[in-house]
């Protein structure tokens, strides 16, 4: 691959897990987002991808994508749980990336309450959160 525009292609097209999990050490956050949005990028690339950081809008815009994927299996989602834990502590807002998982039945809705408690949550968000259906 020779310049960015060839990795961007390469993310959004490909299907060889092997290639999808060498794109994912791409320094480039669009490639990042274009891997989060494959249907065919495996779990284990979705987990490496959970721990990518570029800036906050980008980090938050992968975390969202992260967490609407079809691969996404639980530990993919605990990942993204646990980043977006963070970044709501430090006060940012990956709200988007909160509402991506209270849709995912793969996490119970305690799991996913449990942000709105966090220093970022907004009062929007945390009662959001509190219409989820109890599930387990």
């Amino acid at each position: 691959m020779h310049t960015p525009g060839d990795y961007l292609e390469r993310a959004r097209t490909e299907n060889d897990s092997a290639v999808l999990q060498r794109l994912a050490q791409c320094q480039y956050p669009f490639v990042w987002q274009a891997l989060a949005t494959n249907p065919s990028t495996p779990p284990s690339t979705l987990l490496e991808l959970s721990n990518a950081h570029d800036s906050a809008w980008n980090d938050n815009r992968l975390l969202r994508l992260l967490a609407e994927h079809p691969n996404a299996d639980h530990s993919v989602l605990r990942a993204v749980l646990d980043a977006v834990a963070a970044k709501l502590a430090e006060g940012e807002r990956p709200y988007a990336a909160v509402l991506a998982l209270a849709g995912r039945t793969e996490l119970t809705a305690a799991e996913v309450q449990q942000l709105g408690t966090l220093r970022g949550a907004s009062a929007r968000l945390r009662s959001r959160l509190a219409q989820l259906p109890n599930r387990t």
